[in-house]
């Protein structure tokens, strides 16, 4: 059977994963809907759309060629971050946006698309309030909603009114940081840390740690996210279910920065807490010269971190002593079959890697 699938956010990290993954599957055709256009693989067909737009989503769902009309999968990984990407989390505008995106996209969709089969959403760790109290450890997909606002619910209560009689059921994934590379997201954690660490190199520094203390946590490889995606696409058993999806093992930042730091061919330094956000745009004279010796394509600092030096500080605990331990469990999407997993510190090399092949970190 010929599926197509839809990916909105098609440039974001984990977009950008599933687009790469299915379209390396046989059998599937796949539509990448983003604002702009990014690199894509081969077969892969690009509509440019503002999710913000209902009439624009309206008119270039009905336009698009190779059809949106023909979907049979959707997985909706748009999201709209606001300059201040911390704050923002806990903002009413930021959810209402992220809500009208979806409804936007949903309602140019669902008439014109009668083969819609299944639809994947996904949150993350702030469905279980990790940005508002403490979370137990470790979270799990049972527990009732965190009572906090949070688009998340907007989004998932859209679908539930909506599935009943409709074609289509949902799965809903939950990742914890995720792991993988897109230019220009927000929440880029490897563009934070390779560029860290090529500009201390070019400092003559070594490797020092800039955050705060010590917690455990995890980290969700986009490539295993992709094939949770997939899973979650073709099982019947996973209509209707919310999973966490994490690489499968914990992580202690300090405990991982020695292979960060022998990856980059440098020594792990001592601690040296800094606010990335705040203090490294002003090494961009630094960058560009790494961007002129080595041919990068990477552009300015800001335009290849940007944001994402704040979710940066945000994971490293910065000017926190006593942060608490975030773990997700992957109990329950493991029982219902999936397989999908890696190591973490496997899968941060690998993606600093795959940056510098691409010319966009320094060798």
């Amino acid at each position: 059977m010929s599926n197509t699938l839809i990916v909105a956010g098609a440039t974001g990290l984990i977009g950008a994963a599933v687009v790469e993954h299915f379209a390396a599957l046989p059998g599937w055709r796949v539509i990448a809907l983003s604002r702009r256009a990014p690199a894509l693989p081969s077969g892969v067909h690009h509509v440019a759309l503002d999710l913000t737009d209902a009439q624009a989503c309206r008119a270039a769902v009905r336009a698009s060629h190779p059809g949106c009309a023909d979907a049979t999968h959707l997985v909706y990984a748009a999201l709209y971050e606001q300059p201040d990407v911390v704050a923002g989390w806990r903002d009413t505008r930021q959810m209402s946006v992220n809500l009208a995106m979806l409804r936007n996209l949903m309602d140019a969709l669902e008439p014109v698309a009668p083969g819609l089969r299944h639809v994947t959403l996904l949150q993350g760790t702030k469905a279980y309030g990790s940005h508002v109290a403490p979370v137990p450890v470790p979270a799990k997909e049972r527990w009732p909603r965190h009572p906090h606002e949070n688009f998340y619910w907007l989004q998932e209560d859209l679908l539930r009114a909506r599935q009943p009689g409709a074609t289509w059921h949902y799965s809903i994934l939950r990742p914890h940081v995720v792991l993988g590379d897109a230019q220009g997201s927000p929440m880029n954690l490897m563009a934070a840390v390779g560029a860290y660490a090529a500009v201390m190199r070019a400092l003559g520094e070594p490797l020092h740690w800039p955050g705060g203390g010590r917690y455990v946590s995890a980290g969700s490889d986009s490539r295993v996210i992709a094939q949770a995606v997939e899973f979650c696409a073709t099982q019947a058993a996973a209509a209707g279910q919310t999973y966490n999806v994490v690489n499968g093992d914990v992580m202690v930042w300090q405990d991982l920065w020695p292979s960060i730091a022998a990856h980059f061919g440098m020594t792990p330094g001592g601690d040296r807490a800094m606010v990335l956000a705040r203090q490294m745009p002003q090494y961009e004279p630094v960058w560009a010269e790494l961007v002129a010796r080595h041919g990068l394509c990477s552009g300015t600092l800001d335009a290849f971190v940007g944001r994402s030096w704040q979710f940066a500080d945000r994971a490293f605990a910065a000017g926190v002593d006593d942060p608490v331990d975030v773990v997700l469990s992957p109990v329950k999407l493991w029982q219902a079959g999936f397989r999908g997993c890696t190591d973490t510190e496997d899968a941060v090399r690998y993606w600093l890697a795959r940056m510098q092949r691409a010319r966009r970190l320094p060798p």
